[in-house]
């Protein structure tokens, strides 16, 4: 249902069409709208930021810029994002308007009374995208401020409103919903700012190269019996990356299962031996690192615990404990433990 308010400005100068025009006037590529791989986009320069307080993210940013004056960038694992003045410069909408909408959104998620008016509308919209977080936005921080992403499925509702839904529709925002249509706001935003996404295999491959042969002789390492489950996720198309490669969790509940089970009593020690991190690492800053390598005899206990306590029990917590940093955010998070808590692996 139409906003009776005025909810509109006129339409900039330098719209989405320039930008097309002078950054990627050969790609197209339809927006992301799958509610299951829904991307955040986020804040970067607020004077009036939107009042929810939450938790801020454990991510940088690795590029910014303005581009025909709309704001957008790329943070550390490769989410594109615009910024509410972006955002606002792309629906056409006034900043207030956008931030009036994003607290109202918080005040009536939980509302059992069906919304009216342009909540009816944002409701309908996102939930059947698969979007049902309680705020539109998530929060980073830069420079020790905060700063609020909102997904890209939250930017195209914002935009589809402001085109044909809101009591002012304005041409901004038609038009911008018309090349997002074609182009897609992740594709824009990476061509935007000339980024190219980093191989998925990046991470993994490096230290796999690294850590060949560095196993103590009669002795495994945990790293090397965990990669099939790296391997695993980023098949999967899951972010695998130096915040999620799962060994580090998995060291630290094996030892405690070691010691709380007396397991060197059985197999004999456990002894250091040198971890190297690839130098883009932030672990590399304290290279090398000296974890524990494993007697041999102790291989097939380990990896019984492996399959039936760890990947069941500890690794779904793990991995919702880094919603933060994956691409997919809190529902990419949900699923992957909810694969790992119903599978039921054998010997």
């Amino acid at each position: 249902m139409a906003d009776k308010r005025k909810d509109t400005i006129d339409p900039i100068d330098a719209t989405f069409d320039d930008v097309v025009r002078a950054v990627a006037p050969k790609v197209a590529r339809p927006a992301t709208q799958d509610g299951n791989n829904f991307r955040y986009l986020g804040e970067i320069s607020v004077n009036d930021p939107a009042t929810p307080v939450q938790l801020a993210l454990d991510l940088g940013i690795k590029v910014e810029k303005n581009v025909n004056g709309i704001e957008m960038g790329v943070l550390d694992n490769g989410l594109p994002y615009l910024t509410q003045r972006g955002l606002a410069q792309m629906s056409g909408a006034a900043r207030a308007t956008i931030q009036e909408i994003t607290q109202e959104w918080q005040d009536t998620y939980s509302d059992p009374i069906p919304s009216k008016g342009r909540m009816s509308f944002f409701k309908d919209y996102l939930f059947k995208n698969g979007y049902d977080e309680p705020r539109m936005f998530m929060e980073i921080s830069k420079n020790g401020s905060p700063h609020y992403a909102y997904p890209d499925i939250v930017c195209m509702a914002f935009i589809e409103y402001f085109a044909f839904e809101a009591q002012r529709t304005n041409d901004t925002a038609i038009k911008n919903y018309r090349n997002l249509a074609r182009f897609g706001l992740q594709q824009f935003i990476y061509q935007a700012l000339d980024y190219t996404p980093e191989d998925k295999w990046r991470y993994f491959n490096d230290r796999v190269s690294i850590l060949k042969d560095s196993a103590p002789d009669e002795h495994f390492i945990l790293f090397s019996e965990t990669t099939g489950l790296a391997v695993d996720l980023i098949n999967a198309d899951l972010t695998v990356n130096d915040k999620t490669l799962p060994d580090i969790s998995v060291g630290i509940a094996w030892g405690k299962f070691w010691t709380d089970n007396n397991l060197e009593d059985r197999f004999g020690p456990r002894i250091r031996y040198e971890h190297h991190y690839p130098d883009y690492y932030p672990q590399a800053a304290s290279n090398p690192q000296t974890p524990w390598a494993y007697p041999d005899e102790a291989l097939p206990t380990f990896r019984k615990w492996f399959r039936h306590v760890y990947l069941p029990t500890k690794f779904p917590r793990y991995i919702l404990s880094k919603a933060n940093v994956l691409q997919g955010g809190k529902l990419e998070a949900e699923q992957i433990a909810a694969l790992f808590e119903q599978k039921q692996i054998g010997d």
